[in-house]
């Protein structure tokens, strides 16, 4: 693919966390790789004749457009341009190989634009016919109607182009044919459908509709913005409305078990002899505001344990139980929870939290350690692929096991990475800003009788000169940031404490790759010298059909 002025992998990523100081550099670098070549079209698929440049063309908001999609930018939106044009319009929807007909929605400081997708003109490359009828509207999928090799592929590119462009790392040492070479083939995920363990739906007042258009005298049917109707709805926001619920009776991404459920609730939920409302997130009023759905399993039997957990605006128990009785009876549920959130917000996590049905907590086997998982608690979503996440990651700590090592584990959440390593170090030390993680790494230490984890609850972002005083110097350090990655006060202390491994695991390759720059190369106007060397990336596919991609790395210190 061309190289673009203003590069929308550039644009994506600055909002993603990538610092606003670095826009020069970042505004210079390509969009993407180049991509793999296209399958061969046939005859009859072939391109019409190449189209004059259109110079200076600049599009106008509300206008119909053709676009050819070329590749896929940070997030998934497909990279669009107009015929003979240099200017890119990115579209949620569009893939590699497509022609389609978009609308222009918002112009972005001249710089480029964003476009809705109305309909397709030619396929793009490797379609596949998407098994969810909702794909296209749901934006939870917004690759399903891509192969999976294509899937993986993409995200393979957009790694290696990050680490190039935003990391500076040279991409001959990146992948050669020799065997130390840094970016390794992507993990592919062995089930592509239903291996989300938690799903979270909402409850609305303005169901999104499918519009039907008139183009060239013909009826079509075309996702665009939508009217606004009074239809009540349970089901997935529709992409870019906090207002609009897309209905859903199904999920391909959730277990079977958690399906029943749903089905469940969209049976009985609308049903006026039970009085229940949605919350109208305008007028603040109304019940319901969200329906999750967390799937674990037995730590004896090993069969599926479903939690239900239904957040509402009051707590009014008699209201809900027409609903917990019915869904009590599918014999995987064995907890239904109801969190309290009175605010106007939006959030799913409650004020308080009550529990209508069973117990408080459902359970998850995880590299031999059991788990408890609370309404609230993080955990990794797609259990089997985390598995394998956390086996690289333990294989990339190198730890000699020996029960000599001490490991931090920054970002450390419920305590899932850090136990894993527990047996075969001398002691884990874990931070995490979330109080209830906290709480719930020591309760699963606890459960799996382990004496030597020590979980602290504080701020990364803010730490001060006292940091690291209060445990040893650690041989291993493992970070797994959220998004926006590690704030600069962490990334100094790294470089000054210069633990002999680090091992990154990012679920932001933008963000990453900008740390990675930091550890390895340094920070010039912060006078900072990088002291590390970056050994391994793998990437990993978490989520298919999705453009989230994790990635774990290893530096050793030079």
């Amino acid at each position: 693919m061309a190289a673009h002025a203003v590069t929308p992998l550039t644009i994506c990523c600055l909002r993603r966390g990538v610092p606003l100081n670095h826009s020069r550099r970042l505004l210079a670098v390509a969009a993407a790789a180049p991509e793999s070549p296209a399958p061969t079209p046939a005859p009859s698929q072939l391109p019409l004749p190449p189209v004059p440049p259109r110079k200076g063309y600049f599009p106008k908001r509300g206008e119909t457009v053709e676009l050819t999609c070329e590749a896929l930018a940070f997030k998934g939106k497909g990279v669009c341009k107009v015929a003979g044009s240099t200017f890119v319009l990115l579209c949620d929807g569009a893939l590699p190989g497509e022609r389609l007909i978009a609308r222009v929605r918002r112009l972005r400081r001249g710089a480029f634009a964003e476009a809705a997708k109305l309909r397709t003109l030619e396929p793009h490359h490797d379609a596949i016919e998407a098994p969810c009828p909702l794909a296209a509207d749901c934006g939870g999928c917004k690759t399903q109607s891509l192969a999976y090799a294509a899937q993986i592929r993409h995200k393979h590119h957009q790694v290696r182009d990050l680490l190039v462009n935003f990391g500076k790392f040279d991409p001959k040492r990146l992948e050669s044919s020799e065997p130390d070479d840094i970016l390794k083939p992507t993990v592919q995920c062995d089930e592509i459908f239903r291996y989300r363990n938690k799903m979270e739906f909402s409850f609305g007042t303005k169901r999104w509709v499918q519009k039907e258009l008139k183009d060239k005298g013909e009826e079509v049917e075309v996702k665009q913005e939508t009217n606004e109707t009074d239809g009540y709805a349970l089901g997935l926001h529709a992409p870019g409305f906090f207002d609009k619920v897309l209905h859903v009776q199904k999920c391909f991404l959730q277990s079977e078990p958690a399906d029943k459920v749903l089905a469940v609730v969209q049976e009985t939920w609308m049903d006026p002899a039970i009085g229940l409302t949605p919350y109208d997130v305008h007028k603040h009023v109304g019940f319901l505001k969200h329906l999750m759905i967390r799937t674990g399993r037995n730590i004896s039997t090993g069969t599926p344990e479903v939690m239900v957990n239904f957040v509402t605006s009051c707590y009014k128990p008699d209201v809900l139980m027409p609903l917990v009785d019915k869904i009590t009876k599918i014999p995987e549920v064995v907890s239904v929870i109801n969190n309290v959130n009175s605010s106007v917000g939006n959030s799913s996590v409650g004020e308080q939290e009550y529990t209508l049905y069973g117990k408080p907590n459902i359970t998850e086997m995880l590299r031999g350690l059991a788990f408890q998982i609370s309404a609230n608690s993080f955990f990794q979503t797609n259990t089997k692929q985390a598995d394998v996440l956390y086996k690289l990651i333990e294989d990339s700590a190198g730890l000699k096991g020996d029960g000599s090592e001490i490991v931090l584990d920054l970002f450390c959440g419920t305590g899932t990475i850090g136990l894993t390593f527990a047996r075969r170090a001398k002691h884990i030390y874990g931070y995490e800003v979330v109080p209830e993680a906290i709480e719930d790494a020591r309760k699963n230490a606890k459960l799996n009788g382990i004496n030597n984890a020590t979980f602290v609850q504080g701020d990364l972002n803010k730490i001060n000169e006292s940091f690291g005083k209060e445990f040893p110097k650690p041989d291993i350090i493992i970070s797994d940031p959220n998004r926006p990655g590690m704030h600069m006060k962490l990334i100094k202390w790294l470089l000054e404490v210069k633990a002999p491994r680090i091992v990154y695991v990012s679920c932001n390759p933008a963000t990453c790759a900008r740390d990675l720059d930091y550890l390895c190369h340094g920070v010039e106007e912060k006078d900072l010298r990088g002291f590390y060397e970056l050994k391994s990336v793998i990437p990993v596919d978490m989520f298919p059909h999705t453009p989230h991609i994790e990635c774990v790395c290893l530096l050793e210190l030079r």
